[in-house]
């Protein structure tokens, strides 16, 4: 088998057995601390410890993703959503930054909507604002992580993060996922990236303008 027919099997079929494998036993392995977490969150957001979105997936597909609710729902005098800052709870605040929000993903992963590795999947507002290289991101599965994630995360520009999704999809193979897992352990511990410079997450794509 030469190496275009092994990153072709690799692309369609291999990846997702260890998608599978893996996401099972992160599952597993994590149940205790979604367990804590699920408390935690339950009474801190007044009993919703999980927050649903809808997001596109690969050819733009769209579905349901679900993570831990970090945020809470508390408005102004008029109806209006708080700032994220003022809304960030103290728990919340913990989970965003180790990282462990991102654990009922595995869900999405099982289910075959995501993968493990793989472009973030964004708000399908963004969809109509990218320009044909960007579009090349929902040429395979979005990822819990990506080459993106470990090379700044939130703390890098749209362009820049955009441009990082296209280069995975070209170079999409077993090693390159391997090195990200890995890269993406250290930024876990390290704590990088978490969010852009004044910012809790990162500040909306307003397209390429």
């Amino acid at each position: 088998m030469n190496i275009m027919n092994y990153l072709r099997m690799y692309r369609k079929f291999i990846k997702r057995g260890f998608d599978l494998i893996f996401s099972l036993f992160g599952l597993i392995l994590f149940s205790p601390f979604f367990l804590v977490l699920l408390v935690g969150l339950f009474f801190a957001n007044r009993g919703k410890p999980f927050f649903f979105q809808i997001r596109p997936g690969e050819s733009e597909k769209l579905f349901k993703i679900i993570k831990f609710k970090t945020m809470n729902d508390k408005c102004d005098d008029n109806g209006n959503l708080l700032s994220d800052e003022a809304r960030l709870t103290k728990i919340g605040s913990f989970v965003r930054k180790t990282s462990l929000d991102e654990i009922p993903q595995l869900i999405n992963v099982l289910k075959g909507e995501m993968s493990l590795i793989g472009p973030r999947p964004l708000l399908p507002q963004y969809l109509s604002l990218y320009n044909e290289l960007q579009k090349r991101r929902h040429e395979v599965k979005p990822g819990i992580t990506g080459w993106a994630q470990v090379n700044g995360r939130n703390a890098i520009s749209w362009t820049q993060k955009f441009e990082y999704d296209v280069w995975y999809v070209d170079r999409i193979s077993f090693s390159l996922d391997v090195k990200i897992f890995f890269l993406t352990i250290n930024k876990i511990f390290a704590r990088e990236g978490i969010s852009a410079e004044g910012q809790v997450t990162i500040e909306s794509f307003n397209g390429n303008n």
